[in-house]
């Protein structure tokens, strides 16, 4: 992520909770997707399911995370794949970055809040 962007984008957004759940276990895309807009439904954003696959995508592009074929019993077999934490150290070195991304988009939006909508007496 650049200065130039004005806040953090979106998918670097996905990205930070989607490492927080390979974290936490093993994740897979739709109980992600499912997860995210539960999580910010009150705030009334609702990730999309092409942003999480993309985000996902990316995160195993780049080596964040790994990737396992599981086969789903049932009827039919079907395979699915679950995402688990990769390279731990890039991973911390990602979450920092994004970690001052998201402290210059507070400033950012902050000053903006104190520039235009607070009231001067006087």
């Amino acid at each position: 992520m650049g200065k130039s962007t004005f806040v953090i984008k979106q998918r670097a957004y996905l990205k930070l909770y989607m490492l927080h759940a390979a974290e936490k276990g093993r994740l897979y895309g739709l109980q992600i997707l499912e997860e995210l807009q539960n999580h910010f439904k009150d705030l009334g954003y609702k990730p999309t399911k092409s942003e999480i696959y993309k985000s996902l995508h990316e995160l195993l592009k780049e080596g964040y995370v790994v990737r396992e074929p599981i086969t789903k019993e049932g009827t039919e077999m079907q395979t699915i794949y679950i995402y688990k934490l990769g390279d731990k150290e890039k991973v911390k070195a990602y979450k920092d970055t994004i970690k001052a991304d998201i402290d210059r988009s507070i400033a950012l939006l902050n000053r903006a809040l104190k520039d235009n909508y607070s009231q001067k007496r006087g």
